[in-house]
């Protein structure tokens, strides 16, 4: 007997197979009638692959226990069963609309429809993952658009299939259990089937969604074979999503990019953060995008001195490089050797180091001002009463007009440390400064000028300085000793050739080198 005359004897009488939807690996899907209550209902039948050696009472039984979840953007689990050859099968409601899969074949959807969407898929993970409900398939196909409001289907059903197995063909349990999923949308942990996945593979899931939503095209184009997919999953770094559309709002990127991060501890905590970072109105306000067609106007810039500075980086070439090196020469002469202390009361315990803008006008410096930006966060991390945001949130705002209050929002931390990086022959200029994420005053600034052989002097002082002014208690020999004991070497060649193979390794994606 075929598999549709299998699932309408196991329905029985009360249902009526209607047509074929289709399906996935996983199952595949049928919309049937329910005659005693005059409804359409999803029917979906596991394949008999993923049936083998399934205990179809146990999946039976484990579905119930994720048909306690009531939100309103999760499609509940109605009823559950198996065929007369074991082939478990579960019923859901019919929504009347279109997968967010189908919605994407349209292109990219407007900027408030998408994050309106993507606060719906928050707001139902976090729902399930207070509930300990980790969906572990989140993707397009499994979200469904009704009347302008995203739901989520097939919560619980890879916890119901890992649970329910009885024998483990080709893998162990713990392997099958953590890696269910699609290739596109798994997470680098739950593709390797480790075994302490948990929530935050669902934030890296939706932040792929949310990636493909907001750029129209998908996170790692070109990739196409389950291989190849999870392979980059594991060791490429895709492209920041701004530089891929400039339109969408840093923080939104940033916010993405986390999600992306490799390892889960860098990833927001929950989703209950993406649902509150989301609700904020900025999110909503698609980035203006300026062409060779007009030039930028003086409306168009900023009225904050500092996010002034990055609008004028973020639209020009060249010549506007030179502009910033003239400020920052000007800026240096009257306060090169002076350095503003934050008051007593302005202790901070989360910074973010934002990468140092390279301003010499030689892209190939990029690798020295990325290098000392990269320096600069390791030696703060080492501070025990002090939390660094990561290197690939931090990154996300290279080179964007975001003011340190919304870095702040957006990596909840207190302050904001930013710079510009200057080589010119065997001269170095460092300029730092750190700003509140409360208020937007920068409450401490700092230009140290020496010879390029001088880098570790100059590294030491910017550090010490930074720590003084971070965290008042830590003043003097403490704050000394982590600059000093932040040194991998002390040939400054070496250390030049250090930078430049360890950009150039982050830039194939190959993550931090171990020092």
């Amino acid at each position: 007997m075929s598999l549709p005359p299998q699932l309408a004897a196991a329905l029985g009488a009360d249902f009526t197979l209607l047509r074929e939807l289709g399906g996935g690996g996983m199952s595949r899907v049928f919309v049937a009638r329910d005659e005693t209550l005059g409804r359409d209902v999803v029917v979906k039948l596991l394949s008999p692959d993923l049936a083998e050696g399934l205990s179809g009472e146990r999946f039976a039984r484990e579905i119930r226990l994720s048909a306690v979840l009531q939100e309103p953007h999760i499609v509940p689990v109605l009823s559950a069963g198996q065929t007369a050859s074991g082939l478990p099968w579960y019923t859901m409601p019919f929504i009347a609309g279109e997968s967010l899969r189908a919605r994407l074949t349209h292109g990219a959807l407007p900027l408030p429809d998408a994050v309106s969407l993507l606060r719906n898929v928050a707001q139902a993970l976090s729902y399930a993952h207070a509930h300990g409900i980790v969906h572990r398939d989140i993707k397009p196909e499994n979200i469904l658009i009704s009347s302008g409001t995203a739901v989520v289907a097939d919560f619980g059903i890879a916890k119901a299939v890992s649970a329910a197995k009885t024998q483990a063909p080709g893998g162990t349990l713990t392997q099958i259990g953590t890696s269910l999923g699609t290739p596109a949308y798994m997470a680098p942990e739950q593709a390797l089937g480790d075994s302490s996945t948990d929530h935050r593979a669902d934030l890296y899931a939706w932040g792929v969604v949310a990636y493909e939503v907001l750029s129209g095209q998908p996170l790692f184009p070109g990739k196409t074979s389950a291989q190849q997919l999870i392979a980059a999953h594991l060791a490429e770094r895709p492209r920041p999503l701004d530089a891929v559309t400039p339109s969408v709002p840093a923080m939104l990127a940033a916010v993405v990019m986390q999600c992306l991060e490799k390892d889960p501890d860098q990833r927001p905590p929950s989703a209950s953060v993406l649902v509150e970072a989301l609700a904020d109105p900025a999110m909503h306000v698609s980035v203006p995008v300026l062409t060779s067609a007009r030039a930028p106007r003086a409306s168009d810039a900023p009225t904050h001195p500092r996010a002034t500075l990055l609008w004028v980086i973020g639209f020009t070439g060249v010549i506007v490089a030179a502009l910033v090196a003239m400020l920052v020469i000007q800026r240096s002469r009257g306060a090169r050797g002076i350095a503003t202390a934050a008051p007593a009361d302005a202790t901070i315990a989360t910074v973010a180091v934002l990468p140092f803008a390279n301003t010499g006008g030689n892209p190939d410096d990029e690798y020295f001002s990325d290098g000392m930006t990269d320096e600069l966060a390791h030696a703060l991390a080492q501070l025990p009463s002090l939390r660094v945001a990561g290197r690939t949130s931090s990154y996300s705002f290279k080179g964007k007009n975001a003011t340190a209050q919304e870095v702040g929002r957006v990596l909840n931390v207190a302050g904001v440390i930013a710079g510009t990086v200057r080589r010119s022959g065997d001269r170095l200029r460092i300029s730092a400064e750190l700003t509140s994420a409360r208020d937007g005053l920068v409450l401490w600034s700092r230009t140290v000028e020496k010879r390029v052989t001088d880098v570790f002097q100059v590294q030491d002082e910017v550090t010490k300085e930074l720590v003084a002014a971070i965290a008042p208690t830590l003043r003097g020999q403490a704050a000394m000793n982590v600059a000093e004991t932040n040194r991998g070497t002390s040939d400054p060649v070496a250390y030049d050739l250090y930078l430049r193979g360890r950009y150039f390794w982050t830039k194939r994606g190959g993550g931090n080198l171990t020092r």
